[in-house]
């Protein structure tokens, strides 16, 4: 069994292509185009198998799109479980602009999944994570699926003895519940977690630490983009200085990094060293084209670069 078991309720075919200018009304000649498997927990899943991890995904999948979805998954010997249903797996466009060197994301709406579909998703779920250390949702949620649908996944993870690592956002993220071991939020994820403004590194403490005494979660790691991270438990605060590299795309770079987390703990590294891993993982995606996830030899390499380097407290 895997270690690492991720649901993504709201997978995509990810399309990346360039060209020159993005202009309106006017035909545009792209390059040929790259085709991933995407989606929050494919993409985690993905990148723990690149980084040499055990990890199964599972997701709904309908149409052209959700068979083309398995069949690269199967191409990069990524486990995989995909749960039919009768709509149609979204595609997201990303284009770059030669001309300028912006991105532009097309992000679709995903399928109307029904409350039998939801089942047959947990149930999926349950039965891989019986012999898995971590369950990992990420991702938005779909139509007709409940803004609490990741409580019950909490509860499924609570039940089973297993650490639930979450990273959504929105009322999918408020509604989420408790006993959560690790969520990964935004700074403005956070800002709507706890209501409120957040002006001041002192206040980027309080607010992920009221997570942590409101029994949400047990770790926080809040992503702070160039400012690198903030690691919050009950006992522990620690930053971690951004690590320095040239972006070329910026899709799929929170979910590599948690999976380097993820990796990180698995391969038994103390808990900031773990978001250390995953940090160096977040910034290795940043190197790749298109939708490219993170490469091991770039994540090893910059975690070195970011383990000699000074912490900031």
């Amino acid at each position: 069994m895997a270690a690492i078991v991720t649901l993504t309720m709201n997978p995509a075919l990810d399309i990346a292509t360039a060209t020159d200018r993005v202009v309106p009304s006017h035909k545009l000649r792209c390059d040929r185009p790259r085709y991933d498997p995407g989606g929050g927990g494919i993409n985690v899943a993905r990148a723990v198998h690149a980084l040499g991890g055990d990890a199964l995904a599972i997701f709904p999948a309908g149409g052209a799109a959700g068979e083309m979805i398995r069949h690269l998954l199967e191409q990069e010997g990524v486990a995989h479980r995909a749960i039919g249903i009768a709509g149609f797996t979204r595609e997201s466009l990303n284009v770059d602009e030669r001309a300028s060197g912006q991105q532009y994301r097309f992000i679709l709406p995903g399928p109307e999944i029904g409350a039998a579909d939801q089942e047959r998703c947990l149930d999926a779920l349950a039965a891989a994570a019986s012999g898995a250390a971590f369950i990992v949702a990420s991702g938005s949620l779909p139509v007709g699926v409940p803004e609490d649908f990741y409580a019950r996944v909490a509860e499924l993870a609570r039940q089973q003895g297993k650490r639930f690592i979450l990273d959504t956002s929105g009322a999918a993220l408020k509604l989420a519940g408790g006993g959560i071991y690790l969520l990964k939020p935004s700074l403005r994820e956070l800002e709507d977690l706890t209501g409120r403004g957040i002006r001041s590194e002192p206040e980027e403490v309080a607010a992920a630490r009221e997570l942590v005494e409101q029994g949400r979660s047990e770790i926080v790691v809040l992503s702070l983009g160039a400012r690198g991270a903030l690691f919050v438990t009950a006992q522990t605060t620690e930053r971690f200085a951004a690590i320095p590299v040239t972006a070329k795309s910026t899709v799929g770079a929170g979910d590599s990094m948690l999976a380097g987390i993820i990796s990180g703990l698995t391969r038994g590294l103390a808990l900031p060293e773990a978001v250390r891993f995953g940090m160096a993982a977040g910034a290795a995606a940043l190197l790749g084209s298109g939708t490219q996830l993170c490469r091991l030899e770039d994540v090893e390499h910059l975690y070195a670069q970011a383990a000699s380097g000074t912490k900031e407290r």
